[in-house]
């Protein structure tokens, strides 16, 4: 068995997106894949390596996405130190976005600096004060090992439905800046009213 942990198991599908849009962030990662939507959270973990990794975590991916209005991933972080995997990374987000273009599901990636700002308010704000955020302003509580990436994952969901016009909490004015540095889909996707 190659997934190690999935809080939503069985979960392949997400709920109808019903009056609002299905909105769903991305954090990719090679280890920890955090997934969100509008009330629920959840992450991909593998102890595969190499291509069996890629195609594990984009299959998984897909399952949540299918479906969606809109997916938002978090971008690459150029100045992290560690490039251990760095290939591989950029490989999995090359063949996200792929597969978003194949089935025509609109995406946008937001830059990390641009998530934790509308998050936390900070473009450098720690993991840590993005996770306390995400529980304080919209009341997700992320635990275990994939807090972080669940956490992310939530605020990339979150800005886009702040995007599409769906604010899902009150953002003070300085975090929702970070909008207008997002590379968001040239359309708007048609959603329900």
């Amino acid at each position: 068995m190659t997934l190690i942990e999935t809080p939503a198991a069985g979960m392949t599908t997400l709920p109808a997106a019903g009056t609002k849009p299905l909105v769903v962030g991305l954090d990719l990662s090679l280890t920890s894949t955090g997934v969100a939507g509008e009330d629920w959270t959840a992450h991909i973990r593998t102890k595969t390596r190499g291509d069996a990794r890629l195609n594990h975590i984009v299959t998984q991916v897909a399952s949540f996405i299918r479906n969606a209005d809109l997916i938002v991933m978090e971008g690459p972080s150029y100045g992290h130190a560690a490039l251990a995997g760095h290939e591989d990374l950029a490989g999995l987000r090359v063949l996200v976005r792929q597969y978003c273009f194949r089935h025509r599901l609109p995406y946008a990636v937001i830059p990390p600096s641009s998530l934790k700002l509308y998050g936390a308010g900070r473009g450098n704000a720690t993991k840590g004060e993005i996770r306390s955020a995400v529980a304080d302003r919209y009341g997700i509580r992320t635990e275990g090992a994939a807090r972080y990436d669940e956490a992310d994952a939530y605020v990339a969901m979150a800005a886009g439905m702040d995007w599409l016009g769906y604010r899902l909490a009150e953002v003070p004015e300085r975090s929702a800046a970070a909008l207008a540095k997002v590379d968001w889909p040239e359309q708007i996707p048609a959603v329900a009213a």
